[in-house]
């Protein structure tokens, strides 16, 4: 497994946890769609030599374990890269509440958040590990929206 290697998972569409009868019915329904002798169009073969391969790593469970460990010693290699997003000096927290403990922002505050990845916050709000944050991201969302008194000025 190389940096150049496409993710078997990603190609085939499916998350890492995925059952195998999923697996095997994603690339199915891909190979369908991607086969050189039903869709003509250019890069067929690339699409379907990529989804064969991605298949045939994932196909059995012994196989499959040999894949996750390669590529979890893989990320463990570009883990600067894969690791967490540090947090502006500004948005560090003191200690207090409304920073995140957990994921890639931790360490961040709600409002610093909100004007970094507002579309996280807005995902975070929605899944169950936000449930803690729901009203300070609320807030922070329709404070970040509010135009400043300097941008309103801007827009006349």
């Amino acid at each position: 497994m190389t940096d150049q290697d496409p993710d078997a998972y990603e190609l085939l569409q499916v998350r890492p946890n995925a059952h195998a009868s999923v697996i095997q019915a994603a690339y199915r329904a891909l190979a369908a769609l991607y086969h050189p002798d039903r869709n003509q169009a250019l890069g067929t073969e690339k699409r379907m030599a990529e989804l064969n391969a991605a298949y045939e790593a994932l196909r059995t469970p012994a196989r499959r374990e040999l894949y996750d460990r390669m590529l979890s010693a893989a990320r463990a290699v570009k883990s600067p890269a894969m690791a967490a997003v540090s947090p502006p000096a500004a948005a560090k927290p003191s200690g207090g509440a409304g920073a995140l403990d957990f994921g890639r922002y931790a360490g961040w505050t709600i409002p610093a958040l909100a004007r970094h990845d507002p579309d996280y916050l807005k995902w975070l709000a929605r899944h169950s590990s936000g449930i803690r944050y729901r009203s300070q991201i609320e807030a922070a969302l329709r404070e970040s929206a509010t135009p400043k008194p300097s941008e309103r000025m801007r827009t006349r």
